[in-house]
This record gives C-alpha cells, sequence and structure tokens, in this order.
C-alpha cells in the first residue's frame, strides 16, 4: 500500500477539516453572494456570517445541474454563477446539453492530482490520456491532474485506435487515464494488430461504472487500476486509493448526501443524491446537486487518509417519468411527505396494468391515525393524477436512494 500523501491536509484530524471548512464557508458565500449575480439572487436575504455549520448550511436552496441547460439559456453563458468574469477566464467548455463550463487560470484548477497520486503516478511517468479535448472538459480535467503529479501527458483524446496502440507501442507509457471501456478496446484492439501495450500498468478511470468483472480483467493484464469521481462544474469529488475501500472525499469541498427531490441530509449509510458546495473562488457552486446517487461509507479509509468517504456511484437521482402523459417528479413525492407529518419515507411505484398507467405511493409509517385518503388527496392536489396509497413498516423501503420506482414494461 502507497505510504505517502499528496500533501498534509489528506491526513488531518476531521476535526481540524470540519473547522477549517466550516471557517471558509462564510467567505465563500460573501464572495458568491456579492460577485456572482445568479448566487446574488438565489441567496438573497442571507447573512454569509451565519452559514459557518452544516446544519446552517442544509438550510440554503439547492441549485441542480439538471436546470442549468434552462438556467444558462436565460443567462448566457454560466447563468450568472461565475464569480470571476467572462474574458479573465482561461477556458470555456460546451458539455452535453449543452451546458457551459468555465475554466479559471492556473495549475490544476480542477484539484485532480491528489486522484493521480493516489492511483500511483509520480515524476516521471508518462500517461495516455484517452478523455475528449474537444469542447467538453475531460481531457484538460485529467490532463491537469497528470501534470500535477510531474507527468509527461500524451493528449490522445478518443477515437483512433490504430494511431493510438502505434503512439502506446513506440512511446510506452506507464499510464493510462480515461475510461475503463476505452482501454479494454486499446487492448483488444493491440492483440488484434500486434501492437504492444504491456508498458501501461497503472490506470486511473472515470466517466462510468468499473465493475469487479472489469477491473479483474485488467488486473490479469496486468494494469492496477482506480477510480475517481468528478465532474465538469466541480472538478474533483472523489477518488479510490490503493485500499479500494470506498472513494475519499476531496479536501476543499463540503459534500452532503440529500434525499432526492429535496435539499434535506439523510442518515449516514442511507442512499441519496450527492450536493456539493465548492471552494473554488473563479465558480463558487453552492449546494450544487449533481443528480449522482450515493451514500456515505463509516469510517476512515484503512490507506491512513482521513477524509469521509462514499460508497462511490449508484445511480442517478432524476427519477422524473411520465404517467398517463403527465410528468412526475421527485420534488412532488417529497411534497406529499412534507403535508403528513407520520410518513418517515415514501416512494412511488409506477406500473401498467391492462394498459393503463398506475401509481402506488407506498408509505413507511407506524401511526395509528394513518389516513391513506388523506395522502391520495395530497397526491392528487400535487401530481394532478390519482393512486393508490399503501403502508408499509418503517425500515422496509429499499435503500436504494429511489423516490420513483418505474417497474413498467413495454415489452
Amino acid at each position: 500500500m502507497l505510504n505517502t500523501f499528496f500533501d498534509a491536509s489528506e491526513t488531518r484530524s476531521p476535526k481540524d477539516r470540519e473547522t477549517g471548512l466550516m471557517a471558509a464557508l462564510p467567505r465563500v458565500i460573501h464572495h458568491a453572494k456579492s460577485k456572482a449575480a445568479g448566487f446574488g439572487r438565489i441567496l438573497e436575504g442571507v447573512d454569509p456570517q451565519t452559514i459557518n455549520s452544516r446544519e446552517a448550511l442544509a438550510k440554503l436552496p439547492v441549485t441542480r445541474k439538471s436546470d442549468l441547460i434552462d438556467m444558462q439559456a436565460k443567462n448566457p453563458p454560466f447563468a450568472g454563477l461565475n464569480a470571476t468574469p467572462v474574458p479573465a477566464l482561461g477556458r470555456i467548455f460546451q458539455s452535453p446539453g449543452p451546458i457551459y463550463d468555465p475554466e479559471g487560470k492556473g495549475d490544476d484548477w480542477w484539484r485532480m492530482g491528489r486522484a493521480f497520486f493516489a492511483a500511483g503516478f509520480r515524476p516521471g511517468d508518462i500517461i495516455h490520456n484517452c478523455l475528449s479535448y474537444h469542447l467538453t472538459p475531460g481531457g484538460f480535467i485529467f490532463d491537469s491532474g497528470a501534470r500535477a503529479c510531474g507527468c509527461a501527458v500524451i493528449p490522445a483524446g478518443v477515437g483512433q485506435t490504430e494511431a493510438q496502440i502505434k503512439a502506446i507501442t513506440d512511446l510506452k507509457p506507464t499510464g493510462y487515464s480515461g475510461t475503463p471501456s476505452f482501454l479494454k478496446i486499446l487492448m483488444e484492439k493491440a492483440d488484434e494488430l500486434g501492437g504492444d501495450v504491456s508498458s501501461i500498468t497503472r490506470a486511473l478511470v472515470s466517466g462510468e461504472a468499473l465493475p469487479p468483472s472489469l477491473r479483474d480483467w485488467f488486473a490479469e493484464r496486468g494494469v492496477a487500476m482506480l477510480q475517481c469521481y468528478a465532474s465538469a462544474d466541480l472538478g474533483l469529488i472523489a477518488y479510490e486509493s490503493d485500499a479500494k475501500s470506498g472513494m475519499i472525499v476531496a479536501e476543499d469541498i463540503i459534500l452532503e448526501i440529500v434525499r432526492p427531490g429535496t435539499g434535506n441530509p439523510v442518515a449516514e449509510g442511507e442512499v441519496g443524491e450527492v450536493v456539493v458546495t465548492s471552494l473554488n473562488m473563479d465558480y463558487p457552486l453552492i449546494r450544487f446537486a449533481t443528480g449522482d446517487l450515493s451514500a456515505i461509507a463509516s469510517g476512515p479509509s484503512p490507506c491512513g487518509r482521513t477524509n469521509m468517504r462514499i460508497k462511490g456511484w449508484m445511480g442517478r437521482a432524476d427519477q422524473t417519468t411520465k404517467v398517463k402523459g403527465m410528468f412526475v417528479h421527485p420534488h412532488q413525492i417529497a411534497e406529499v411527505v412534507k403535508r403528513h407529518a407520520d410518513i418517515g419515507k415514501a416512494r412511488l411505484v409506477v406500473t401498467r396494468e391492462n394498459d393503463v398507467d398506475v401509481m402506488t405511493l407506498a408509505c413507511e409509517t407506524d401511526a395509528a391515525g394513518f389516513s391513506a385518503d388523506a395522502v391520495m388527496d395530497s397526491l392528487h392536489s400535487i401530481c394532478k393524477l390519482r393512486g393508490r396509497v399503501e403502508i408499509a413498516t418503517p425500515g422496509s423501503l429499499p435503500n436504494d436512494g429511489k423516490v420513483i420506482d418505474d417497474q413498467r414494461d413495454y415489452s
């Protein structure tokens, strides 16, 4: 196991880390309010000096990534969420949507260096980087992290597999960064063409799931593969160490797990949506809901890094579905629950009976006077659709972060 760390912040006591984050939080919120017109509107009436704890932070509104397309269209290019003026930025990217993402100036702006370091990359390594450099920021995000570890980077991007295999054969990079599936394509193509990609012994991957079977496939080929979790908006969110025990949350962000459709934090271990507050002064995103599901893993990593851990990517929180031609959103189900204090947790199951859509709201409750009829009325009032209500034993609903479970089968 690697016994060194990217910097001293990774081994701080949890208390010292939390104290530092909470001390920085009021400054970041003041900066966002005063320099980013969009957050000036979102946080109107908020006194930044009072937001100095997780409890206070949890009372602020959530800004959802899923809303950025509409927000940016109305107020281009960044919906007023950027604190650094556009002409002073380093780059502007376009992600699918489209969503426009800024990059400020300076080295390793997305803070990816510690993920590469944890994956074993050191000065003298050559990294074959296969995330796209075209419009989207992925290639640059990984490129900057590798160079922060003193590595040389081959900016390979995606596609042109034969040219890439030739470059690997000639240049003999020691590492790969990109998606796991593309590295598998390159290795299988090299087998077909007689290329030599055996120099690659380490990989840092992201962008898609890494099931154990696929990680084992690479291990059999002599590649030690770790993964990280990053986004174009936030940069590094969490990363694996060689302990392979969940993902360690990045320094310099505040991460919450909330119930999908709300901004309410869930209990440790419960699956919910990843919400991040970034301390990035160019793009200080406050309570930014990623749309991804995860859960807090208890205890520190065996590798010696002391920050909180998450269980990795566990699906998408945006469970919006269409029932009888009407969209039903997780926040609507949250509003139903809010109206009835005797519901602990709820899950809307959508099925199809005799070619007709059917909604059933399962409600965890042990209240003696629970009124299913009252909840049905709330469901109809909020969703504009009629549905059934079923009582569920407290703790019986699956811990998978789903608020809406669409079980319809059209096959």
